[in-house]
């Protein structure tokens, strides 16, 4: 069962948050850094996530049509074959997903679900994303409410942004200010609308000074002891410890101290993507400089084939982003922790 069923992914996400560890969530271009998430978490022992974002579906679905919902369901099937072949579980999730690309991307991904469903099968991704950040809360948390609707319908969980995540990605950006940070408000008005459960399973990207990209340690200021202020502040108005599933944005440069505050106030999710992004091309760029008078064909000549060949630098870079992972399961708690 190495994509899983939604009832263990539910279950997957309840032993994180009880183990106050959380799952790395890879982003995904190719079949190549496909390959590469899947065995980094066999050599953790760590169960995972692999999601695709627009921009990455996009490229997935080829670069003549580009379309996103044949770039997802692509890898998502061909993820379903591959996975079977690592000794651990993974779920498939679709990463930010703004107003604008929703008719042309989740949506669509939720009737393919719900097809499948109906003819007795499990969805064919596990979890969907909704960035409503750019939107006022009240439409956020309104769109939201239909698409929880249809994704626990679909046995499919839904992550939700209810407040902005800083710096830029795949088009959606934000400024580095004050409106990073999730009010207790904000998570009351969440929980009135979507409910604690009761509507659907849902994951909430809270937050706390996330950025997405590339910054050093200290160029960032993360709060993740807010997640806890949010969590108390909704449970004492509904009467549910513990009432979120949090999710990790934007945690490229985060110190080791802010990762294990943030699990223990309940993230059970940390998306990775420019920390696996520079470990799968950082071999390649090192590869051609190497073997440029093999990989060009300099004054005439003809180069060196097997220095060219795409398998030779992509197993280098296969490697080197499956070693990231390896770090993030570390880093993260995960590793070891395997369901099988």
């Amino acid at each position: 069962m190495p994509i899983a069923t939604p009832e263990v992914y539910n279950e997957m996400l309840d032993r994180a948050k009880a183990g106050k560890f959380a799952y790395p969530a890879i982003n995904v271009t190719s079949t190549q850094t496909l390959h590469a998430a899947l065995r980094g978490f066999a050599e953790a022992e760590s169960d995972g996530i692999v999601q695709i974002s627009t921009g990455g579906a996009e490229f997935l679905g080829g670069q003549y049509s580009k379309d996103m919902v044949t770039g997802a369901v692509a890898l998502a099937e061909f993820a379903h074959i591959v996975a079977e072949k690592y000794p651990v579980t993974v779920a498939l999730h679709t990463d930010h997903c703004p107003k604008d690309k929703l008719d042309g991307y989740v949506r669509p991904l939720l009737a393919v679900s719900e097809e499948r469903v109906a003819r007795g099968e499990n969805p064919l991704f596990q979890s969907h994303m909704w960035d409503g950040s750019a939107e006022t809360l009240a439409d956020n948390l309104a769109i939201a409410q239909e698409l929880l609707a249809r994704a626990a319908a679909a046995k499919i969980i839904l992550e939700v942004e209810i407040t902005p995540t800083g710096g830029e990605e795949d088009g959606v950006s934000h400024e580095i200010n004050d409106s990073l940070y999730t009010t207790v408000d904000d998570a009351i008005r969440t929980a009135e609308a979507l409910g604690l459960g009761e509507k659907g399973r849902y994951l909430l990207a809270a937050s706390f000074g996330n950025v997405h990209g590339v910054y050093k340690p200290g160029n960032v200021v993360l709060r993740p002891d807010l997640l806890k202020e949010l969590n108390e502040g909704v449970a004492a108005r509904f009467g549910k410890e513990s009432p979120f599933d949090f999710v990790f944005h934007g945690g490229s440069g985060s110190t080791e101290e802010e990762i294990r505050t943030a699990l223990e106030n309940g993230v059970v999710k940390m998306n990775i993507d420019t920390d696996t992004q520079y470990a799968f091309t950082r071999p390649v760029a090192a590869h051609m400089f190497q073997n440029y008078d093999g990989v060009l064909k300099v004054d005439g000549e003809v180069g060196n084939k097997k220095t060219y060949d795409p398998r030779t630098w992509g197993k280098l870079a296969e490697a080197s982003m499956a070693a990231r992972v390896v770090e993030a399961c570390g880093n993260l708690r995960s590793a070891g922790t395997k369901i099988k």
